[in-house]
């Protein structure tokens, strides 16, 4: 028995209210459970409630025993003198306020269902035998729960995304426009090259990148430059016409290429070696200058991968290194990987950005994510093997989600899946 069971069930009322008593015989009658407090402090404030005549409105403190009260130190802190209730699952000892008045118990085992404690046991019994906790019974969950808990965690991954942007945008002074150039650079380096790629971001000043899009050329010799991938040493002619021309931008812009992160080649398949990605962040910044307003307003996901319809510089339709040809090919953005690029970077910060206009473009957004496919990796195979087949985006991030944030911490109570299967008889 954990004590967030007993939270769940005093917050969503899963135990014979209407037949409550205190310890004492006294009559509970329920008005409000309260606003559940997952900080220091009583756990529910603001609840509100009958003993017996009187009403009552205070804070509400649950424990397994009525003796965690005393083992807490709860006795010795002002926190806790509005306390009006005891919640507990056994009473071994009667609970007293700072002033020796009794403080009402109610015991929650006595009104409880069998059922609902059954239910509960099982969904966390042999844990160590399971990929998660509901493994066996998740397909048992009516599609309406499931389809609403995952629109709900795909939002509330949209906003712990949303988290990692704040320290961004407070690095370049609310530039939204250099935001979007750094996530967009990490995007491009792919996982393994995402931190060196983010730190170049990080080091150019976005003004320099505007000055030099409307020449491909001189923004491919910048962000190439800065990744440190021209050779110093080659009768190549177009790495030699780089170089210089990354010495002059270097020189006439003051800019500082030191302290940049080494990217990689190893492990990489070659569509998505930096030389590649670089040229077609190039490329991209070229044909869109304006492409932070441009994906801010966009009112369709087929908008988007319009703007994204972007090749590598010719140079690298038969290269995807410097000075080793290769066949003749295209280096064009991959719709897969366009895919990666807006649900990682661009519908993050489009919801960030119409949180900071104060518009609510939710309906929208949840549109395009479910355009997209489903991502294709060993979670959502895991999911597929005891649930249904996904069938977009935003169905994989939210299992993403709840996989990371509920099912890996045991938040089953906190989770709708969870909450059913504990109801469920």
């Amino acid at each position: 028995m954990q004590e967030d069971f007993l939270h769940y069930l005093w917050k969503f009322k899963k135990y014979a209210f209407a037949k409550a008593k205190t310890t004492t015989g006294l009559p509970i009658t329920l008005v409000a459970a309260g606003q559940h407090n997952e900080l220091s402090g009583p756990d529910f404030f603001n609840a509100s409630l009958h003993i017996g005549d009187q009403l009552w409105a205070g804070n509400v403190e649950i424990h397994l025993k009525s003796s965690d009260w005393y083992a807490h130190h709860h006795e010795k802190d002002p926190a806790y003198d509005n306390v009006i209730l005891h919640v507990v699952w056994e009473h071994d000892v009667e609970i007293y306020r700072a002033n020796n008045d009794a403080i009402p118990t109610l015991v929650l085992k006595d009104y409880v269902s069998p059922q609902a404690l059954k239910n509960y046991k099982k969904l966390f019994a042999n844990q160590s035998q399971k990929w998660i906790n509901c493994d066996v019974d998740i397909k048992r969950v009516p599609a309406m729960i499931e389809e609403n808990w995952l629109e709900r965690l795909y939002f509330e991954r949209l906003a712990r995304k949303t988290d990692l942007i704040k320290p961004l945008l407070e690095m370049v002074n609310n530039d939204w426009e250099a935001t979007f150039f750094i996530l967009l650079l990490k995007g491009f380096g792919t996982k393994i090259n995402a931190s060196s790629f983010q730190s170049i971001g990080e080091k150019l000043p976005f003004s320099v990148i505007r000055k030099c899009a409307p020449e491909p050329f001189k923004l491919e010799a910048l962000l190439l430059g800065m990744a440190n991938l021209l050779p110093e040493d080659t009768i190549d002619s177009y790495p030699m016409q780089l170089q210089g021309e990354f010495e002059f931008i270097l020189h006439k812009f003051a800019l500082d290429s030191s302290g940049i992160l080494p990217v990689q080649f190893f492990k990489l398949r070659p569509d998505n070696f930096p030389t590649i990605r670089l040229s077609q962040i190039a490329q991209l910044y070229h044909k869109h200058p304006n492409l932070f307003s441009k994906v801010m307003t966009a009112k369709s996901i087929e908008e988007l991968y319009l703007l994204f319809d972007i090749n590598a510089s010719i140079y690298w339709d038969t290269h995807y290194s410097f000075g080793k040809e290769q066949k003749k090919r295209v280096k064009k953005l991959t719709k897969s990987f366009v895919d990666i690029l807006l649900i990682n970077a661009v519908l993050p910060l489009r919801f960030y950005y119409s949180q900071y206009l104060g518009k609510d473009e939710g309906e929208l957004l949840l549109k395009m994510i479910q355009t997209i496919k489903p991502e294709k990796n060993s979670i959502i195979k895991k999911f597929e093997q005891i649930r249904a087949k996904t069938k977009n985006a935003q169905e994989t991030q939210a299992l993403l989600e709840l996989k990371s944030q509920y099912c890996d911490v045991n938040k089953c109570l906190s989770c709708a899946i969870g909450n059913f299967l504990i109801a469920d008889s």
